[in-house]
């Protein structure tokens, strides 16, 4: 079960990851046309806070690869600085200079020198607002005041204010915490409280993101189901791989006896049709209810019950331990499918594989005895 080898994206993905944002592509919808997972795309956005990085260009009257060869080229035929200037058409100086600061006569080569050169002219230059603490102080106190940076701008330039800045200025430097200039405190005092730029045709609708269609809390849950002394109730997530890979996880909470389920795919529909699938194939009455984090691909919940009877709990919101026969579970897991696993190669029999290897391992909170054992026993016990 070999670890995946982490792999960056090449300057063409990136260019095409920047270009489906401004278009107004999800997370997902890039992670997938890219091959790449979605945290991966998220991670690279949020560090220019959803801002495109302006394509790179020479200065003008820099010197040119071209030119750099030709006084390669001269250097080793023994001619002066002044010949090859004058080949070119440059000052003898802009020669000279060139060639001391790449190593001199004897190591100077066109293709190091234009590389060094390309990586010297990466200077940031600091932003408006870095240049004017004033005007800096000025924008933080209205951001703080909740003024949208809409506003702002609009308001400085109406006031006649010495210093102006664009809104697209302010959200730059409020997004871009490299910048430096702009406490990240003051995102909170925006009224959308976003962290990066989208783009003007963004758009959420049609999608089920943060959405759980007539959720049902773990605190409606049945008293019985909390001490753990009837079977058959169930807790479940999603393990997360490699290459916007997943697999389910569904634990017995009496016995921790554990499941894995194969998925084609992270969205409701898929997860949904996996697990109804694969409840399908237990005795009936085995699986009676079951504790889902708040995690969307059991957003359509309702399809599940409809097809198996099995009645679905939401947790609360970044509460894990409500389920942590679960958690517990799924960090087991982790010894057979490490962080950076790609869970698509794993076929439905590998899984089984690995879930007959864990329910036949003696648990401490089962006083060493085995899942598989303890459910047996559960279920002869209330059948």
């Amino acid at each position: 079960m070999a670890q995946s080898a982490r792999i960056g994206f090449s300057q063409e993905q990136k260019a095409e990851l920047w270009q489906r944002w401004k278009n107004g592509d999800t997370l997902s919808e890039i992670g997938r046309a890219l091959g790449k997972h979605a945290a991966s795309v998220f991670a690279i956005l949020v560090a220019r806070g959803g801002f495109a990085p302006v394509a790179r260009r020479r200065k003008v009257g820099a010197l040119t690869f071209a030119e750099r060869e030709e006084i390669s080229r001269s250097l080793s035929s023994g001619r002066s600085v002044r010949q090859i200037g004058r080949d070119l058409g440059r000052a003898p100086s802009t020669i000279s200079r060139e060639v001391s600061r790449n190593g001199g006569r004897l190591v100077y080569r066109a293709s190091r020198a234009d590389d060094q050169a390309w990586a010297r002219a990466r200077r940031p230059k600091p932003c408006a607002l870095a240049r004017n603490p004033e005007l800096c102080a000025l924008v933080a106190a209205k951001l703080s005041e909740q003024w949208s940076p809409q506003q702002i701008a609009g308001w400085l330039k109406a006031e006649g204010h010495a210093a102006t800045i664009s809104h697209e200025t302010i959200y730059k430097s409020l997004f871009i915490q490299s910048r430096g200039v702009l406490d990240k405190a003051v995102l909170s005092h925006l009224r959308s409280r976003r962290i990066m730029r989208r783009g003007r045709t963004a758009t959420t609708a049609g999608q089920t993101r943060g959405q759980i269609i007539d959720a049902v809390s773990i605190h409606d849950r049945p008293a019985e189901i909390e001490d753990r002394t009837q079977p058959r109730h169930w807790e479940g997530d999603l393990l997360n791989g490699s290459k916007n890979s997943h697999i389910a996880t569904l634990v017995e909470r009496s016995s921790r006896f554990v499941m894995l389920v194969k998925l084609r795919g992270k969205d409701s529909n898929s997860v949904i049709r996996a697990l109804k699938a694969r409840v399908r194939r237990l005795p009936k009455g085995m699986m009676a209810s079951l504790t889902w984090d708040r995690g969307t691909e059991l957003a359509y919940h309702a399809k599940f019950t409809a097809a198996t009877s099995v009645n679905v709990y939401f947790c609360d919101p970044q509460s894990p331990w409500q389920r942590g026969s679960n958690e517990n579970t799924n960090g087991l897991l982790r010894q057979y499918f490490p962080k950076g696993t790609d869970l698509s190669a794993y076929s439905q029999r590998d899984l089984d594989e690995v879930a007959h290897r864990l329910n036949t391992r003696p648990r401490k909170s089962l006083g060493y005895q085995t899942p598989e054992d303890t459910m047996k026993r559960n279920v002869a016990l209330t059948g």
